[in-house]
């Protein structure tokens, strides 16, 4: 039986600021729009932007095209570390009221809140 491992969409929250590290779009920052936890791919503003065709409507009789972000993977991507804007791994660690929080490992600083 193989190893399970957690997906890494478990830590990338909407609202994050990221770079993407991998892929054609490599090097472009943005914030996370939505996080498809099912797919383990995210959306990132301004990244992975696609054209889809539209189908003409009573409201819209000529049609055409709308662009739209499309969903990367979440390996492609890094969240921000909000003290340097460098690319970072993230951590979890116990906060003084007991709840999780998620760490930026290079820095320390906390991202949530």
């Amino acid at each position: 039986m193989a190893a399970t491992t957690k997906p890494a969409t478990t830590k990338l929250k909407k609202g994050d600021q990221v770079r993407v590290i991998a892929g054609k779009h490599k090097g472009l920052e943005g914030e996370i729009l939505a996080v498809r936890r099912d797919s383990n791919r995210v959306l990132v503003e301004g990244v992975n932007v696609i054209k889809k065709a539209l189908r003409p409507t009573q409201e819209n009789p000529r049609g055409g095209f709308r662009e739209q972000e499309a969903p990367i993977h979440a390996s492609n991507v890094q969240v921000l570390d909000p003290s340097s804007g460098e690319p970072t791994r993230i951590g979890v660690k116990i906060g003084e009221d007991g709840r999780k929080v998620r760490v930026a490992k290079k820095s320390g600083v906390e991202l949530d809140g």
